[in-house]
C-alpha cells in the first residue's frame, strides 16, 4: 500500500500545466471515496444482497412451483370437464337416439290405435245401417202383412155367411186338437 501512496505523492512534484492538475490529498479524491465505499457495500452489503437475492429467488421458485401445481390442477380439472362433457354428449345422444325412436314407437301405437278406432267405428256403422235396415225390412213385413191380413179379413167378412163360418171355425178346432195330440 506503500507504494501505492508514494507514487499519488510523486505525482504531486510535477509541474501542473494550465487548470489541469492532480489532487493528491487522498481522502478528497472521489475515485478513491467512491472504490472505499464500494468496497464497504460490498464486503458488509454481500450477505444482506445474497440474502435477499436468495429469498427473492426462493419466492420466484415457490411462485413457479404453485404455479405450475395451479396449471396441473387447471389441466386435470380440464380433462374432467371435458370426460364430463363427453358422456353428456354421449347421453344426449342416447337420449335423441331414444326420443327419435320413443316418438316413433308412439307415433305407429298413435296410428295402430287410431286405425283400430276407425274399423271400430266402421264396424259400428256397418252394425247400424244393417240394424235399421232390417228394421224398415220388418216394419214394411209387418205392414205388408197387416194389409193382407186386413184384406183377407175383408174379403172374408164379405164372403162368409154365418153358416160358412161356424163350418170354419169347427175345422180349425178340429185341426187343433189333431195338433195337440201329436204334440202329447
Amino acid at each position: 500500500m506503500k507504494n501505492v501512496t508514494d507514487s499519488f505523492l510523486s505525482l504531486g512534484y510535477w509541474q501542473s500545466a494550465g487548470s489541469f492538475g492532480f489532487n493528491t490529498d487522498i481522502l478528497a479524491t472521489n475515485p478513491i471515496n467512491l472504490s472505499v465505499v464500494l468496497g464497504v457495500l460490498i464486503f458488509f452489503g454481500k450477505g444482506v444482497l445474497s440474502d435477499l437475492l436468495d429469498n427473492r429467488k426462493q419466492r420466484i421458485l415457490k411462485t413457479i412451483r404453485n404455479s405450475e401445481e395451479l396449471r396441473e390442477g387447471a389441466l386435470d380439472q380440464l380433462e374432467k370437464a371435458r370426460a364430463r362433457l363427453r358422456k353428456v354428449e354421449t347421453e344426449a345422444d342416447q337420449f335423441r337416439v331414444n326420443g327419435y325412436s320413443e316418438i316413433e314407437r308412439e307415433k305407429l301405437n298413435l296410428i295402430n290405435s287410431t286405425y283400430k278406432t276407425l274399423e271400430q267405428l266402421e264396424n259400428y256403422k256397418n252394425e247400424t245401417i244393417h240394424f235399421e235396415q232390417q228394421r224398415a225390412i220388418n216394419q214394411v213385413r209387418q205392414r205388408v202383412f197387416q194389409q193382407a191380413l186386413q184384406g183377407a179379413l175383408g174379403t172374408l167378412n164379405s164372403c162368409l155367411n154365418n153358416e160358412l163360418h161356424l163350418r170354419t171355425i169347427s175345422t180349425n178346432i178340429g185341426m187343433f186338437g189333431t195338433v195337440k195330440e201329436i204334440t202329447d
